[in-house]
């Protein structure tokens, strides 16, 4: 029994220490690759939206990548998928001589860190008891975050310093997600469990597919143009990004804990509500900013506007307990979560299309303005929220 509790607490510090690492790898690319698009490939706003369409995808399929991989198990897919987020990063740093050579390894990047995401609370949940759930799974992702400052604070030093090129950075990020995929590989890799590909579709539930659709749409136009607009219009370096991802860190650290408290005491309403109100302001900044001040004063407003976005990435939380609390059958939630979440990739396969067509006919100011639209959208939806537990599931 001892020996069991030993290799579980052994299992679940290579698991931090993947995260880790893994965080790290993500950090530099998340720092550097709009720049490198910029820099290297002089996209236009317009291929720059039409690009979220094969960065996406892998993000829309994974379910069924997921299920047929099944018969892995968690870890080996967790390992896999770092694998492969690693190959990405040195293909986008060594072997991308043409674009459409580096959409392939952008793919693949983006695959990688898509087979990940879903594995890894799974596996923070297998090696923790019922009652530390939470605990542990804080724990994983504070290890990620660690990480993720980490490469902030490298990307800065080096690009600020050392005039490190875009290679090289990749190669570091590469580097560190191989790291990450042999510490994966020493744990005791399980019992698979297959996966079956299950959406489910109630009319309950309607209100949370239209909710994760727009937050999905809502979301990608800033993933993909907010720092488009600081690099292009004001000219941001990767350094400067790697501040702003520091800030966005420390503060992550506050708002997780908070946006968690207020969902416990306000409720999911208040939360998406306060959530839809702010990101409309968020919008309102980033459309006037330049009109109303010195060139200076908008870049920190907007700046400022792209923290505070970055910062609420927790508010996830209330839809998916949003849907918790409503569920007809528990067996309905992880599956109902999975459309969500492939009804938000839909959205941003999409929506960065329109936008980059919009900014290239009328300026990224009508990016912004309709963005205000969905806030607004955002806004009177949640207003409908409303959690009323099915009479059938008190009485179970």
């Amino acid at each position: 029994m001892e020996s069991k509790h030993i290799d579980g607490d052994r299992d679940f510090n290579l698991f931090l220490l993947a995260g880790l690492f893994a965080g790290i790898g993500a950090g530099i690319n998340t720092s550097i690759f709009n720049n490198y698009l910029n820099d290297i490939f002089r996209l236009s706003e317009n291929l720059r939206g039409f690009l979220e369409v094969p960065r996406e995808a892998p993000g829309f399929f994974i379910m069924l990548i997921l299920a047929v991989l099944s018969f892995c198990g968690d870890v080996r897919i967790a390992m896999l998928g770092m694998a492969a987020a690693g190959l990405g990063m040195l293909g986008l740093g060594l072997l991308s001589p043409t674009f459409a050579v580096m959409i392939i390894w952008m793919m693949m990047y983006s695959l990688g860190t898509h087979m990940v995401m879903p594995v890894t609370p799974s596996i923070g949940m297998s090696l923790s008891k019922q009652n530390s759930f939470g605990a542990r799974l804080g724990t994983v992702s504070a290890f990620g975050l660690f990480g993720s400052i980490a490469a902030y604070v490298f990307v800065f030093l080096s690009f600020h310093f050392l005039h490190m090129t875009y290679q090289i950075a990749f190669i570091v990020g590469a580097v560190f997600y191989v790291f990450a995929a042999l510490a994966v590989g020493l744990m005791k890799k399980g019992e698979p469990k297959a996966r079956k590909v299950r959406f489910v579709f109630r009319k309950r539930y309607t209100l949370y597919y239209v909710l994760a659709g727009v937050s999905g749409a809502r979301a990608q136009i800033f993933l993909t143009f907010a720092p488009w607009v600081l690099i292009k219009v004001f000219g941001v370096q990767p350094q400067m990004f790697a501040i702003l991802g520091m800030i966005v860190a420390l503060v992550s650290i506050g708002t997780r804990k908070m946006i968690g408290r207020l969902i416990d005491v306000r409720g999911e309403r208040f939360v998406l509500t306060l959530e839809a109100a702010l990101l409309f302001a968020i919008c309102l900044g980033y459309t006037f900013s330049a009109a109303i001040f010195p060139v200076g004063i908008a870049a920190v407003i907007i700046a400022g506007c792209y923290v505070i976005d970055n910062s609420m990435a927790a508010v996830e939380m209330a839809r998916s307990t949003y849907l918790r609390k409503i569920a007809v059958d528990l067996a309905d939630v992880t599956p109902t979560l999975s459309t969500g979440v492939s009804l938000q990739h839909v959205a941003s396969m999409m929506i960065p299309v329109f936008g980059g067509l919009l900014w290239s006919a009328f300026g990224y100011q009508a990016v912004f303005m309709g963005a205000a639209v969905i806030a607004l959208l955002n806004f009177i939806l949640s207003r409908r929220i409303k959690i009323e537990v099915d009479p059938a599931i008190k009485a179970k």
